[in-house]
């Protein structure tokens, strides 16, 4: 009888790591649903009912994605994750920031929200949508909403080199704050990058600051209450280059830049409508493309090029 004890205790020993994973191990894939559980192991089966109670059950490289329609929380992002929702989810973030990538991501790390609507609830509440506080690394956003905030829609604002990348997305009705601001510390590198983008009723469209470098293709900055685009130097030099867009229907400038090393290219595109169509007024330089591509036209004070750019 004891020899039998003995090797039973031997044989749960040995099976013991074969049988199940510990209690704190994290999936690959999470899921969440209107109707789910944060005590939920958040799996398909028993899904989490929010992002943090998933994000923190989910490995670093990992994806959240949404089962079904719901609202599923503001969420603080410290590692590399995907959060994709299929069109059926959305944050209510009122008087607080939608998704915030935390200072404490690891360099280098990739953050992908897929598929989301963010809503800031009216000009008096939310803040930010979404908020970059992180050092190095990119944040990929397609096909995003992010609406109705107080500061900024996308709030850009790396401490080492990073990347945004915006895709197929919409920007609106942020009119108290602005649509897309980039502003890296100390003047370091952040690369953007626009692609077929809607930026429209927010307080200005897309603000690059010292030391960003934008490009926006098939994107169109529309109704904004300031100004399109906007490229701004001080202690480093910004750059916005403008592929096949359009800044129309501002109420004060279409494109404008300020400070001396400030650019933006034009290249196939159209400046309608606005109340000053090209302004470079306070520095910079807007350049066009030579011979010209770019429409200027049906603004209040027109404006024009100060520079050009050769077509190659």
């Amino acid at each position: 009888m004891k020899r039998i004890l003995f090797w039973t205790f031997m044989l749960g020993i040995l099976l013991a790591p074969l049988l199940g994973t510990p209690a704190h191990a994290q999936a690959t894939r999470t899921w969440v649903s209107g109707t789910g559980d944060d005590a939920n192991p958040c799996s398909r089966t028993a899904p989490c009912k929010t992002f943090p109670g998933a994000i923190s059950k989910t490995a670093s490289g990992g994806e959240i994605d949404c089962l079904d329609p719901g609202g599923f929380g503001t969420v603080t992002i410290t590692k590399a994750i995907t959060i994709d929702c299929l069109g059926l989810g959305s944050i209510l973030a009122s008087g607080t920031v939608g998704i915030t990538v935390s200072s404490a991501l690891p360099a280098g790390s990739s953050v992908t929200i897929r598929n989301l609507s963010i809503n800031g609830a009216g000009t008096t509440l939310g803040t930010y949508g979404i908020r970059w506080l992180a050092g190095s690394g990119a944040l990929h956003l397609e096909n995003v909403q992010v609406f109705s905030f107080s500061a900024q829609a996308i709030d850009f604002e790396n401490t080492t080199a990073a990347n945004l990348f915006v895709r197929n997305s919409q920007i609106s009705d942020n009119t108290a704050g602005g649509g897309i601001l980039v502003k890296p510390a100390g003047g370091v590198l952040a690369n953007v990058s626009l692609y077929q983008t809607k930026l429209d009723r927010n307080l200005y469209g897309l603000r690059v600051e010292d030391g960003g470098k934008a490009t926006v293709e098939d994107s169109v900055a529309h109704s904004n209450n300031n100004n399109g685009f906007l490229a701004v130097s001080g202690g480093g030099a910004s750059e916005i280059n403008l592929v096949r867009s359009v800044a129309s229907n501002s109420a004060v400038n279409g494109v404008a830049t300020s400070g001396g090393p400030a650019t933006i290219n034009l290249y196939y595109s159209a400046i309608t409508d606005n109340g000053t169509g090209i302004n470079t007024s306070a520095g910079g330089t807007v350049a066009t493309t030579s011979p010209a591509t770019n429409l200027n036209a049906g603004n209040g004070t027109p404006g024009a090029p100060n520079g050009t750019i050769a077509l190659q």
